[in-house]
């Protein structure tokens, strides 16, 4: 098997996900095709130079329909003799699109890919897609599908967490990112958004909320006791499955769960002779990468089990890791995890997560990578896992080292 590295990793910068966002006007295939050309430029990556650009987007409609990937590589600077493969792991599509093409690296089908993914929530609505899982009641019924929101309220009911622990991880959040944008730490990584005539439209996160305090999340609707509670009552299916639960413990707010943006990712992926061929220094190596299913009702405890999983594949224990990454979908998925497996939150989402600067479902995977990966190297640490629950019950990561 062939080593697969990490030579580049870039974001956009993640814009409000709604029509007055700044980048509203962006389509899909624009978005990504300037990450596209800024790898390109930034490793002179001329001609054929890479195998294939593997590309995740979790809403797979409208204009984020088709091959998304393949638009978007006409849509760049990168020859057109590059193909294109657009892939859907809901909200780890970014990750498993890494995952993906460092398996392809490492089995010799390509000696080096582009990876991320892109979603523009303003523009293609979550859910527009009509997906099975949740609208035909023949699959919904069998599964007691509840919503996402619902799922991250049982967890929370399930193992003991209260609203002023989700609140306080939100809080810490909104201050880890603005603390990292102060000291620069995205600056390795960011690429600003540009129209065409070369203006920039977005340079910095703009989701964030650093003002945000516990009195202000205090003073938050519980965002899903409605739907779960009144109609169309999705905590009686809940209860159905979980009967030991009293009742559920609504405690998701919109400022403890991951807001809704738009943005872009990409991870240059190559083998030791690419680099060589190209003059480009690996950052990282693609140590482990791992999938699971779990339960679909509660649906977000993936990163659970596939930290267990990726640990017993790689041989490693949890105290091997130094940093890790975890997807903030909802505080109750960080706050579970950490439970889980005793982590102290020092070590998770160091300079803040979704919660804060938001959650373009496509893109988050490949963007939490790259996070990782600088943030290895600022604090000149090793090794780090990455990691996000996925709707409809799966969980994916990525164990990554310093080379």
């Amino acid at each position: 098997m062939t080593d697969a590295y990490i030579y580049d990793a870039i974001r956009t910068p993640r814009g409000k996900g709604r029509k007055d966002g700044s980048l509203h006007e962006v389509t899909a295939a624009r978005l990504s095709a300037g990450v596209l050309n800024a790898l390109k430029d930034r490793n002179g990556l001329d001609g054929h130079a890479v195998e294939d650009v593997i590309w995740g987007n979790a809403t797979q409609v409208k204009e984020q329909g088709g091959c998304l990937a393949r638009t978007s590589v006409l849509a760049s600077n990168l020859d057109e003799r590059i193909p294109g493969l657009s892939i859907n792991r809901f909200c780890a599509s970014g990750m498993e699109a890494v995952n993906l093409a460092a398996n392809q690296v490492a089995g010799g089908a390509g000696e080096a890919y582009i990876a991320g993914g892109v979603e523009m929530m303003g523009r293609v609505a979550m859910g527009s897609d009509g997906a099975a899982i949740a609208v035909d009641p023949s699959i919904a019924m069998d599964t007691y599908f509840v919503p996402q929101g619902i799922s991250a309220d049982i967890i929370a009911t399930e193992y003991g967490f209260s609203r002023d622990d989700a609140d306080q991880l939100a809080v810490a959040s909104q201050q880890r990112a603005e603390a990292a944008w102060k000291d620069n730490r995205f600056a390795k990584s960011i690429v600003p958004v540009t129209d065409q005539n070369g203006l920039e439209i977005l340079a910095h996160d703009e989701y964030m909320r650093p003002q945000t305090d516990m009195q202000s999340l205090g003073s938050l609707k519980a965002a899903f006791k409605d739907m779960g509670e009144v109609m169309p009552g999705f905590d009686k299916v809940a209860l159905m499955k979980y009967p030991h639960l009293e009742r559920i413990n609504h405690v998701h707010t919109a400022g403890n769960s991951s807001g809704i943006v738009d943005g872009s990712a990409g991870v240059l992926i190559g083998s030791k002779e690419f680099g060589e061929k190209f003059g480009l220094k690996p950052r990282a190596r693609i140590r482990q990468t791992a999938k699971i299913g779990t339960d679909p009702t509660i649906m977000l405890t993936g990163p659970v089990p596939v930290t267990h999983k990726i640990l017993a594949d790689s041989g490693m224990a949890i105290s091997d890791i130094d940093l890790f990454e975890v997807n903030e979908a909802f505080s109750s998925v960080v706050l579970r995890f950490m439970q889980a497996f005793n982590v102290d939150h020092s070590l998770v989402n160091v300079n803040g997560g979704s919660i804060a600067m938001g959650h373009p479902l496509g893109a988050t995977g490949a963007i939490i990578i790259g996070t990782l990966l600088d943030e290895l190297e600022r604090a000149d640490k090793e090794v780090g896992l990455a990691t996000l629950c996925v709707a409809s019950g799966m969980g994916a990561a990525t164990i990554i080292e310093r080379v």
